[in-house]
């Protein structure tokens, strides 16, 4: 428990170190990619919420999807790609590949599907090259490039109302 706050500590540190970085880019283009990052810890619809991105005209192969999970269990398989809290180092290095490349990866559009500002997966948008990002309206304004303002069940509001934004400044 203490070294869990220890490890907190250090992550947030380092997250503002990120924050200071972010640069804000502007929405030129087409979505062809789109990063989605999605705290499955309070959220378990992630397949409802690629579907409806898939309704809306994105190619499946298009979408690259991490989830976050306060515990994870060992024994148990999951269906999208997963971390916790033990990858990531005490310095808010990252020790997986999967989610390195998840951070390289320059996608038009990061979806941070989450809505409490957990330092893990705040530091995971800070870091991500992707050129757009949208999230919650209850996460640090500093993330995110829209903030959109709905319930974190309610996927299709928040996939509708992103589309909408989306087309209207084409």
């Amino acid at each position: 428990m203490f070294l869990n706050y220890i490890r907190e500590f250090f992550v947030k540190k380092s997250l503002n170190n990120t924050l200071r970085k972010v640069k804000n880019e502007v929405f030129t283009s087409n979505i062809q990619t789109i990063g989605l990052l999605v705290d499955e810890s309070k959220f378990r619809h992630s397949n409802d919420l690629v579907n409806a991105l898939i309704g809306h005209g994105i190619a499946p192969q298009n979408i690259k999807i991490v989830t976050y999970r306060d515990k994870i269990k060992k024994k148990k398989t999951y269906s999208e790609t997963t971390f916790g809290k033990k990858d990531i180092n005490w310095k808010g290095g990252i020790k997986v590949d999967f989610l390195t490349d998840f951070v390289e990866t320059e996608f038009d559009l990061l979806i941070s599907y989450y809505e409490i500002e957990k330092p893990i997966l705040m530091m995971i948008t800070g870091r991500s090259k992707a050129r757009f990002k949208v999230g919650f309206a209850s996460v640090d304004d500093k993330l995110n490039r829209w903030m959109i303002n709905t319930d974190l069940e309610n996927y299709k509001l928040f996939i509708s109302e992103l589309f909408k934004y989306l087309k209207s400044i084409k």
